[in-house]
């Protein structure tokens, strides 16, 4: 019986662990990033390229998601602005396409939207900017809690980045949707601690030189 309870009272006392240092790590990302983190188009610097990191179209109620929503309505913020000349709409799962169908919608031509359908992952996605897509400054398009971390990992792949913050969702859909931020953030760290692979495969492409897929 003491066995059985010094395992749970250790298995309680690792959970407590990791949960304080994934909240540690989300509020380090966070100071980190508040400098470069922007939602006024005018204060960003005029870079080539934004990055707009994806997210389900549709939202588990069965309707619109409204994080891919804003997404858009901030990436398409930035060409009315003439922030930027191109857009990477990264994610998977087909999410690019709704994500270009999006901004097309808005006034964006298809011909300056270039789709990076192996963004399973936020490392992913900025990982490919720089390799496949050959960035060396970008602008990321995401919600706030997720430009930090996006912020993070890019200046840590060696890119220079700023973050434009699209508006967030007042009311979540679900508590997970509000506590991922925390292990993400964790993850993020452990991802450039060890150098984690990233899917970087598949033909180079030049922007604003070869054509969008």
């Amino acid at each position: 019986m003491r066995l059985i309870l010094f395992v749970l009272f250790g298995m309680g006392a690792l959970a407590l662990a990791v949960a304080l240092l994934a909240w540690l790590a989300e509020r380090s990302l966070e100071r980190a990033a508040e400098a470069a983190v922007f939602s006024d188009p005018a204060k960003l610097p005029d870079v080539e390229v934004a990055l707009v990191l994806g997210t389900a179209p549709i939202g588990p109620e069965g309707g619109p998601n409204i994080y891919f929503v804003h997404r858009l309505d901030a990436a398409a913020a930035l060409w009315r602005a003439g922030k930027v000349k191109y857009f990477i709409v990264s994610g998977s799962t087909g999410e690019p396409d709704a994500m270009r169908a999006g901004l097309v919608e808005r006034g964006v031509p298809a011909s300056a939207i270039y789709l990076d359908p192996k963004g399973f992952r936020t490392w992913d996605s900025v990982l490919r900017a720089r390799d496949v897509y050959g960035q060396k400054r970008i602008v990321i398009v995401s919600q706030r809690f997720h430009l930090s971390r996006a912020l993070f990992l890019a200046r840590r792949a060696g890119l220079q980045a700023w973050g434009f913050e699209a508006r967030d969702v007042e009311t979540p859909y679900s508590v997970f949707t509000e506590l991922r931020r925390f292990p993400s953030a964790l993850r993020a760290y452990v991802d450039v601690w060890t150098g984690a692979p990233a899917r970087t495969d598949g033909p180079r492409v030049a922007i604003g030189a070869d054509p969008p897929s």
